[in-house]
């Protein structure tokens, strides 16, 4: 994954609120899931989600939880 080249998982897990937090602005806003999936927040979320896979939910799971949250 190029977008988070230079990372380390320490870093991506210390920004892991605010990824979850633009993934959550971006639903508000209206993108689609396939929008979404071409952002940063988004890889950076499945990059988490395969190194630490019982750590982290799949991004396409968190859409649909924050999906619900936001009715």
């Amino acid at each position: 994954m190029s977008s988070s080249q230079g990372l380390t998982i320490g870093e991506l897990e210390a920004n892991y609120s605010l990824y979850c937090k633009a993934l959550r602005l971006l639903l508000k806003e209206g993108k689609t899931v396939a929008a979404i999936q071409r952002t940063v927040c988004w890889s950076r979320l499945e990059q988490l989600h395969i190194c630490l896979p019982s750590r982290y939910k799949a991004p396409d799971y968190l859409c649909v939880v924050l999906k619900r949250d936001l009715g």
